[in-house]
């Protein structure tokens, strides 16, 4: 595509999409909270740039933004989003540092299996009820956010949405496993720093706080299991409903949507047989979803002539190494949404057009990997790289924790616990 197609004002609209993203819930939070001001926001900038995207022979890329990446990911997202829902794990047992951190190590696990959001929210609230009696409890919810909420959904396409996304775009599903060593790495890391962490705060409990975490434990209980037959075929229908298996997904676009329709399917039956009372109790409600519908749909529409002006000029840029993509996607992952960082830096190493001996999807192997692993792992660094951690502060805040603002969350801990660990597998893997 040449380069005088996208010129670079029309980049700005994905700019102030993602800036209003990072800088409304500081500057206008409560008007920012109503869902239906996003929807005003990413129509505003949203319907213009298809307007002149269409004006400008660009619709195939603008239908194909809307129809085989909006579409998916929100139906994907929105699945797992309901069926987790209506799982509900209770139960207060000893908040031992040890016990802490296999519920930290379960997360990180359960998060490669049914997402960074689902992981989140099913364990979220079964940790602060085992906590509710020790007094220092606020960095159990920050190492929380980095392994749960984050770093552990490196292994498969459903753990965090840019890894889908790449899948959408022809990562194969298997491919992700190959993450396995920097995955574990790091989450061990992270286990290993909380242990420390928590067994010095849990010194510095009073024996009487002790005393009432001994005597008041309810053993761990777990209702609407059934949704967790409903999550397996929604991992396998993202497995094996693909291009890969199925011949006619080659020949015919439209039959992608089976996959689409069978996820569609699958949440439908797991929000109808959950009885109401298990929905009620987890305070489910369809707002954090409506939320992301709404910002992603500006998000997607915007970022059409950013991937266009990035595969036309990525030779010009000067990010070519695997260490280069690691740092620029890590940042921008931090500071913007992890999802299109991931999507603009594998436009960009696209672009390049480079050759390696070992390729995917159409870039270096090794790019790839800078790219997921630094989308995933960077998306902890602050409130806004990644969805759920917002939505495990407002758990948590709910709960009665004083959690710590948008810039204390990044010095106190981001740049001090998690930044070291993520330089340390660059150094060691790129």
């Amino acid at each position: 595509m040449p380069h005088h197609d996208v010129p670079l004002w029309s980049l700005i609209p994905f700019v102030f999409m993602l800036g209003a993203i990072a800088v409304m819930p500081l500057a206008a939070n409560h008007w920012w909270e109503h869902n239906l001001n996003k929807l005003y926001v990413a129509l505003g900038l949203g319907v213009p740039m298809s307007i002149y995207l269409i004006a400008d022979g660009h619709w195939h890329e603008l239908e194909h933004a809307l129809l085989f990446d909006y579409v998916p990911f929100l139906i994907l997202l929105g699945a797992l989003f309901i069926i987790t829902g209506g799982v509900r794990i209770t139960g207060d047992i000893e908040a031992k540092p040890l016990t802490n951190t296999i519920f930290l190590g379960i997360g990180a696990v359960l998060a490669s299996l049914m997402g960074t959001t689902g992981a989140a929210m099913l364990l979220i609230r079964p940790v602060l009820q085992t906590n509710q009696e020790r007094k220092f409890k606020v960095h159990t919810v920050l190492f929380f956010i980095g392994a749960v909420a984050n770093c552990g959904g490196l292994l498969t396409p459903l753990g965090d949405p840019p890894l889908f996304i790449l899948y959408l775009r022809g990562v194969p599903f298997e491919w992700f496993l190959q993450l396995l060593p920097q995955w574990l790495m790091t989450n061990l890391l992270i286990l290993i720093v909380f242990y420390a962490v928590d067994t010095y705060y849990y010194g510095m409990e009073s024996q009487e706080a002790i005393k009432r975490d001994v005597e008041q434990i309810q053993p761990i209980r777990m209702e609407g299991t059934l949704n967790l037959v409903f999550l397996f075929g929604v991992v396998l229908s993202v497995a094996f409903l693909n291009e890969q298996y199925i011949e006619l997904f080659k020949t015919t676009p439209a039959a992608k949507f089976i996959r689409e329709a069978v996820i569609v399917a699958l949440s439908a039956a797991a929000y109808f047989t959950t009885a109401k009372s298990i929905r009620e109790s987890n305070k489910f409600t369809f707002a954090p979803i409506e939320e992301v519908a709404y910002l992603f749909l500006g998000i997607f529409i915007t970022m059409v002539p950013c991937i266009l002006y990035l595969e036309a000029n990525a030779k010009t840029l000067g990010v070519t190494s695997a260490v280069q993509f690691y740092y620029a996607t890590g940042v921008l992952s931090a500071v913007l949404d992890n999802t299109p960082t991931a999507v603009t830096f594998y436009s960009l190493a696209l672009g390049l057009g480079a050759n390696a001996p070992q390729m995917m999807a159409g870039v270096p192997e090794i790019t790839l990997k800078a790219i997921s692993i630094a989308a995933v792992f960077f998306g902890s660094l602050t409130y806004i790289g990644n969805g759920p951690n917002f939505m495990v502060k407002a758990v948590a805040e709910e709960n009665g924790l004083k959690m710590p603002d948008f810039f204390a969350y990044i010095y106190k801990f981001s740049l001090v616990v998690l930044l070291p660990i993520f330089i340390i597998v660059q150094l060691v893997y790129f």
